[in-house]
Parts: structure tokens; sequence; C-alpha cells
């Protein structure tokens, strides 16, 4: 980068840049009492100077000047050195930290500079990107993508495999991200420059800093990290996908509630038997007992594990054929536990009308009440995972528990509903035949992954 600064014909050009860069336009040096001609060795022995501040973790860059009489002479000819800058940028606290869950994550972070290529190999070995000790394949100069003949949007290639690429140009950061796009994968760019601008508007998620970045760069970019912390992006990535899996659980738990009823009214009315649910009860379910215990899962935490799995596909469905294969089976299980319940109710209870009507009705709320605790994450633990730990969950439960009484035992409710208070040997049947859903819950998840089990299903 050069400035002009001056008037009229009397101008002094100020220069700074990469060591190597600037060193190789300088023909002469200031010295105490005054400029001197830069020899070949002088030369030299900044370049290592410099390589040797690199290496230790600085951001170099020579400074050099020169006068010009014209805005039109070329600045960088005949300059003169001044000396070189060494700058300390230490990582944040916490990125190591954030790096090894993005690793555990399956996010493959690729660091891509235009500072020298110690710099980064030093910074980069501090936060656990490459091995120290050794300087390792996977590390590559940008000089290299523009010199050689590799491929660099062939799958394998040496680009491909790199975990810090330096000295990168931003032509040269479109084409890493353009590489790993036509490989399938999702690209998140951070930056916040105005060369970054581009990069980050080519990439799936462009994230520009928020404090020390350019107008520019935020401007092109998707989304804007207020703090410059990345670990607030490992942050988001653990939220956003506890936020997908809530969603999934969400629509499951609602569709196999529905189709429950379907089944329910469907089975009943072509085997000739009464209607063991009215429309008025299922109005009552969808507007109670559906509604807030899946409000509840849609605010849950997430599974503890959210961090160890490998990223979903970025072509895989809201709902895969594991979940269908799941909500149907759910579907079945509380109706077989609803129609079992009004069978024992007519047979046993020797019950009729609408007192059978009323044991499938409250057999059907409290299974789909007990159902929501099987949208547990499969390799969460029974009782302690994030469903049970969610005191949405509880306090959903409890309001439709007590929506659920008011109806049977309001006189004007229970009429309008057409429900019947179940005595004793009636909430037997309710409470034992609405369990099973949640007892065999399990077992559906694990028939319907045998079935239909695809690598990314969850």
């Amino acid at each position: 980068m050069a400035t002009f600064n001056g008037s009229a014909k009397n101008f002094r050009v100020h220069v700074k840049g990469a060591p190597e860069a600037v060193i190789n336009c300088c023909t002469s040096i200031r010295q105490k009492g005054g400029t001197a001609p830069l020899e070949a060795v002088e030369r030299d022995q900044w370049l290592a100077h410099c390589n040797r501040l690199a290496e230790n973790g600085q951001r170099v860059l020579a400074v050099a000047v020169k006068e010009a009489g014209t805005v039109d002479d070329d600045p960088y000819t005949n300059l003169t050195l001044l000396g070189a800058l060494g700058l300390f940028d230490p990582p944040r606290p916490g990125v190591r930290e954030a790096l090894e869950q993005c690793s555990a994550a399956g996010v493959n972070v690729v660091m891509v500079t235009g500072d020298h290529l110690a710099t980064a190999m030093n910074i980069g070995a501090r936060m656990g990107i490459v091995d120290s000790d050794q300087v390792p394949a996977n590390v590559l100069d940008g000089r290299f993508l523009s010199e050689n003949t590799v491929d660099p949007y062939k799958a394998g290639s040496a680009a491909a495999r790199a975990k810090i690429i330096a000295r990168v140009s931003p032509q040269q950061k479109l084409e890493l991200i353009a590489m790993h796009q036509s490989m399938g994968n999702v690209v998140a760019m951070t930056g916040d420059g105005v060369n970054d601008a581009p990069a980050l508007k080519q990439a799936d998620i462009g994230i520009a800093m928020g404090i020390r970045g350019t107008q520019v760069a935020k401007d092109a970019a998707d989304m804007v990290l207020l703090d410059d912390n990345f670990s607030s992006i490992v942050a988001a990535i653990e939220q956003g996908r506890a936020i997908f899996a809530n969603i999934r659980k969400f629509i499951v738990y609602l569709l196999s509630c529905n189709i429950s009823e379907i089944l329910i009214v469907g089975i009943a009315t072509i085997a000739g038997a009464p209607l063991p649910l009215l429309p008025l009860q299922i109005l009552f379910l969808n507007l109670v007992t559906d509604v807030f215990p899946a409000l509840a899962l849609g605010v849950g935490k997430g599974a503890s594990d959210l961090m160890q799995r490998e990223p979903r596909g970025a072509n895989e469905p809201l709902l895969t054929t594991t979940q269908w294969a799941t909500i149907g089976i759910y579907g079945m299980l509380m109706s077989a536990a609803v129609l079992g319940a009004m069978l024992l109710s007519i047979r046993w209870l020797k019950l009729e009308g609408t007192s059978a009507v009323t044991i499938s009705f409250l057999t059907l709320a409290f299974a789909q009440l007990w159902h929501v605790f099987n949208m547990r994450d499969p390799s969460s633990a029974w009782l302690n995972n994030e469903v049970t730990a969610n005191k949405w969950v509880w306090l959903a439960i409890l309001l439709c528990l007590l929506l659920l009484l008011g109806a049977v035992y309001t006189p004007s409710v229970a009429h309008l509903l057409s429900l019947k208070a179940p005595g004793v040997a009636g909430w037997a049947v309710i409470l034992s035949m609405s369990l099973l859903p949640l007892l065999f819950g399990p077992l559906a998840r694990r028939i319907a992954r045998y079935r239909f089990f695809t690598k990314r299903d969850t």
C-alpha cells in the first residue's frame, strides 16, 4: 500500500506491506547519517530478520519512502527502506478450546490469511490447528496456488487438505471457497477488511467482524459478529443444532399425535364400533394436549452431545425416512392403547355411551402427555435427558392435567364435551393404558431405525 503526501510538485510516498514485497522494491536504506545503497547481502539480512519475527508469531510489515514529483509516479520503485514493524496479535482466550469443539463437531477450520507463512504457522500451532513439532504437509503458501499446475478445485489436492494457507490474495480466497463448495461442503467465511468482501459474498455464510470490521465487509456478510470472538461462532453452531433438533421433535410429536387421532376414528368406523372420540373432544385435544407440550419442546436446550456429532447433510430433509417411520409407529401405539382402553371399558367395566367415550378420550389425552418424553434423543438416558431437564415441559404437562381434570369435573364443560367422571376403576384403565406408548416408545424407535435407517438420520 502506498500513499502520496504533500502538494504541488513535492510529494513524499509512504509504502507499507509484506517484507518480501517492499524490501525487493528498495534500492537504498535510511541510516543515521542519511541514506546508503541497499546491498544484496543487507537485503537478505533484512528478510531473514523479518522471518525470525514472523516465526515468533508477529505480524510483520516493512515500511519505506521515496520522493515523487507527481502522483503519477510509480510508488513501488527506487524506495528507501526505513525498517520493519513486528506486531504481536495473540489469539484470544478460549479460541483453542473453541477449535477443539469444532473438531469434535466435524467442523473443519482452515486458517486463510494474508500474513507471513511463519506467522500463521506459529499462531496455528498455539491454537492446535497444526502440529508445532514439524512443518506439516497441510500448510501452504498462497504462491503455491499461483505457481503450481495443481488444480485447486480437485478434491484431494493440496489446497483441499490444507489447514493453513498464508499470503493469500482476495482472488485466491474466492477460489478456495468455490473449491470447497464444489466438494459439497457448506462454507462459512470470516473477514473484516474491504478485500474480504467478495469472499464473504461467495461463502454460504459470510461472517463479518462487528468491532474491527469495515462497513463494506459488514454489508457483504450474512451475519455480523458483534464481539469479534470466534467462540461466539461455535456457540451459534451449537444453538443452531439445538433449534433444528427441537423443530424435528416438535413436528414428530404433533404429527404422531394427530395420526393417532385419525387412526382411532378411522379404525373404529371401519370396524363398525362406537366412535371413541367426538368432534369437540378432538378439537379440545388439538387446543390443549397438542399445543402446550409441543411449544415446550421448541424451547429445549438440546442434547448434551450435540457438538460431538457429525454435521447433517446439506440436502437432508427436515424429516427423514426414519422420522416418518417413527411417527407412524408412535401413532399406531397410541391408537392401540386408546382402542384397547375402550374395549376394556366396555367388556370389563361394562360401560357404554358417554362413560366409555370418556375412558378413550382421557386415555388418548394422557397418552399424548406422556408421549412428550418419547421425544428425547435416542442416545440420552431414559430418566435424565434434555426433555426431562426442560422445566417448560413439566409446566406444560401440569397445565394440561389441570385443564383435563377441569374438563371432566366441571359440569358445564363436561356436558359440552360429553364427558363423565370415570371413577377409580376407570382411572386405573386410563393411566395404565396411556403409559403403554411411553413404555414401548424406545422399541418403536429401534424398529423404525432398523427398517428405515440411513447414515445421516438421527
